[in-house]
């Protein structure tokens, strides 16, 4: 590829990186209707552009929607209009809904977990008034091993994400297209796409678990470079018998 700009060669990886997520792990079937959890980061904005475009040439083909969730009762707000036009500029149908949550109504629950409780929600209630299959949310690789290492240190178990999930209760599967791309990658997709960034303005928002991981990560990966792929290849290499 040695014709192309390092921007093309980062497209082409990032394409054939979550074409490979969607194939391996069986996430996309023929007349499938994906809809986006759209918050307008730098992740879901990729997810729109990325599949969205994939959406016009992949067989399977599929149908894309794309979900923002305003809360109301929180003070800073993403650019709708951009959100929109982004969507239109690469196929996919924008769709905006409001919810609003009393942070002192569950004092057992902290108001991060009630804001994206009620975000959640309403992604699945829309999936479902639209009759789509798939619920699409941009989780990338780092996500996943960053929740391997918070389970592990906090909680006691050995879990992360799964890249595809069948719902219970509900006639739903989650997909995570991204669980192969790395976040530095998406960041420089965004810088060269010129994203805007997401400005967070929220009263209940703290230092967690999940920056606390996401440094330690970063600070082993320059230590150790390759440590990441290891961590990822060790959750598809689980030998029961040699555990307690």
């Amino acid at each position: 590829m040695g014709k192309f700009t390092p921007q093309q060669r980062l497209r082409y990886r990032l394409d054939r990186q979550m074409r490979k997520a969607i194939r391996d792990y069986k996430m996309i079937d023929q007349g499938d209707a994906l809809l986006i959890g759209l918050s307008g980061g730098k992740d879901s904005l990729a997810l729109v552009e990325l599949l969205g475009d994939m959406s016009r040439v992949l067989v399977p083909r599929f149908k894309v929607y794309a979900l923002h969730v305003q809360m109301t009762n929180i003070p800073y707000q993403a650019d709708v209009d951009f959100l929109r036009r982004h969507c239109e500029a690469h196929g996919v149908e924008f769709l905006l809904r409001e919810r609003s949550f009393d942070a002192h109504s569950d004092t057992r629950k902290s108001p991060c977990f009630l804001c994206s409780w009620n975000r959640r929600k309403a992604l699945f209630e829309t999936a479902q008034e639209l009759a789509c299959s798939k619920v699409v949310l941009g989780h990338h690789r780092d996500d996943f091993l960053e929740t391997l290492l918070m389970n592990m240190f906090f909680q006691g178990s050995i879990q992360a994400m799964p890249p595809a999930l069948q719902m219970d209760k509900m006639p739903l599967q989650v997909i995570r297209p991204f669980c192969l791309i790395d976040e530095a990658d998406l960041q420089q997709f965004a810088q060269d796409n010129n994203y805007p960034p997401q400005e967070k303005n929220c009263p209940y928002e703290e230092k967690s678990h999940r920056s606390d991981m996401r440094d330690l990560l970063e600070e082993l990966e320059q230590r150790f470079p390759g440590l990441k792929d290891s961590l990822w290849a060790s959750m598809q290499h689980i030998y029961p018998q040699y555990l307690p």
